[in-house]
């Protein structure tokens, strides 16, 4: 069956001149809409000139992937596992990919919507109705239909554009929260190591202890069964020995429980954790350089509270437009016909096009409401906002302190457990020949291991401060670490630093 050329020519005419219709009168009423509700602006924030404990020797380091300056394979190893495997990530991702569709169906509505529908169909009708029944029409017959449909709400008022603007900053604020994901997810997994190794070296510690006072309990064994020394001071002996060895047992606990918090980061089931270099064969990270006013643009925190306050200033427009009329225009073109020979001929033509307006006369508050309720997320998103950077720069000064007094904390100590163990060699050689009790030998050995387990604690306390800081900092490591994560962040359709108009 083929169509009569001058019917499909009627046809398509029919159809362009609809269309330039419905173009020509939507492109006059878009030009002489407006945009209701204010762009966004940033919000006057009070940054201050810059950190209070900032180092000196700080190196513009942010933007690098500072884990590599431990210089341990085994960490850097671990980091991109986890950030291949972990299971917040991947979450996180499709987040983002979901926002993504939500963006594209609130996109969708600024453009026309059209449809092509077809029916056949049979029917047959009584013969013993009670109007009767004329012989000369057949009682079965046939239906054949086709249309093409098209709907078009005109975004008068910017309802559809601020919509759309506040989906696109939804889309940016998950982002950066998967960024987030990620920050927190490499400096989780470097503390989580540096903890672990340095429980490794307190248990080093103590089993050297143990070993130790299980040589001076034997030999308080033979000098007690020999009658030298008395049952007080060997029990005082085996007492140090116990203390010691009781501390071995909560420290491969501690190791356990780290190793199998650390296989969680890394999407694995519980098991051991490699090692590469010691607590005391890391290389300690440089301090990162940075004003305080960088910050708003290096941590996807405050990039994801700004995205949000984006989105709810939009919405405020959003809701004012309900208050307006809504006009949306609606044409069908299409062939009807009983006879599917004639569905394509001239007669068998169908067509129409409208446009309908509706306005609000009586809510009964309900947009006022609405609107209320969007101007007062819009104070939530901002006060959520401030206070996000009010924290960014808590923390950032907060983890500068803290790495800069360990360090003063760990040379004291050092000094300290020179001093004990000097303590220890003195009290020893004063007990055996005979100027002093075995008391103070015991307290000198328990200050000594006290001594080298803080010492220990502390250097990794510092390790883990210097993390803090690249954490606090933010900076471009987090698109370093990105990349290791599959290279999302370059293969996404829209910046993360991209505003929302």
């Amino acid at each position: 069956m083929s169509i009569r050329p001058e019917i499909a020519s009627a046809a398509s005419i029919s159809l362009r001149a609809a269309a330039r219709t419905i173009f020509i009168l939507a492109a006059v009423i878009l030009l002489g809409g407006c945009m209701l509700g204010k762009d966004y602006q940033r919000p006057a924030l009070d940054t201050p000139p810059n950190w209070r404990y900032e180092e000196k020797d700080a190196l513009a380091l942010a933007n690098t992937a500072w884990w590599d300056q431990f210089q341990d394979p085994v960490l850097s190893e671990l980091i991109q596992t986890a950030l291949k495997e972990n299971k917040d990530v991947r979450i996180a991702t499709s987040r983002v990919e979901e926002y993504m569709g939500r963006l594209g169906v609130t996109r969708a509505d600024l453009f026309p919507q059209a449809g092509l529908g077809a029916n056949a169909g049979r029917q047959r009708l009584t013969e013993m109705g009670p109007t009767g029944w004329n012989p000369a029409t057949p009682p079965t017959s046939y239906t054949f239909q086709g249309s093409l449909n098209a709907n078009w709400e005109l975004d008068l008022w910017g309802k559809l554009r601020r919509a759309t603007e506040a989906a696109r900053a939804d889309l940016l604020s998950t982002e950066e929260a998967r960024r987030a994901v990620i920050m927190t997810l490499v400096a989780s997994v470097a503390n989580g190591y540096i903890n672990l190794l340095s429980y490794d070296r307190q248990l080093v510690i103590a089993r050297e202890t143990l070993k130790s006072r299980k040589d001076s309990l034997d030999i308080f064994e033979k000098r007690y069964a020999g009658g030298v020394i008395s049952e007080l001071e060997l029990n005082q002996s085996r007492s140090e020995y116990e203390d010691a060895r009781a501390v071995i047992p909560q420290l491969e606990k501690s190791i356990a429980q780290q190793e199998n918090a650390l296989n969680l980061l890394l999407g694995k089931n519980p098991g051991p954790i490699p090692r590469g270099k010691t607590l005391g064969e890391l290389a300690l990270p440089v301090v990162p350089a940075g004003l305080p006013s960088e910050l708003l643009d290096r941590r996807p925190d405050i990039r994801q509270a700004e995205q949000a306050l984006v989105a709810a200033n939009a919405r405020i427009a959003v809701a004012k437009a309900m208050y307006f009329p809504s006009i949306s225009l609606t044409g069908l073109f299409g062939v009807a016909s009983a006879e599917l020979n004639d569905l394509f001929t001239g007669p068998a033509k169908v067509w129409n096009y409208s446009a309908g307006l509706t306005a609000p006369i009586f809510t009964a508050g309900k947009i006022k409401g609405q609107v209320k309720q969007a101007e007062a997320l819009q104070q939530q998103a901002l006060t959520r906002y401030l206070q996000t950077v009010q924290t960014a720069f808590k923390e950032v000064d907060d983890a500068l302190v803290e790495q800069r007094k360990y360090r003063e904390r760990l040379a004291v100590q050092g000094d300290q457990v020179k001093a004990l163990r000097n303590t220890r060699r003195l009290a020893g050689l004063r007990y055996d020949n005979g100027y002093s009790s075995y008391l103070e030998v015991l307290d000198a050995e328990r200050s000594l291991f006290n001594g080298q387990l803080s010492e220990t604690q502390t250097k990794g306390y510092l390790f883990q401060s210097l993390v803090n800081v690249y954490k606090a900092m933010g900076g471009g490591w987090i698109t370093e670490a990105d990349k290791l994560a599959g290279g999302y962040a370059e293969t996404r359709p829209i910046s993360p630093v991209e505003k929302s108009p």
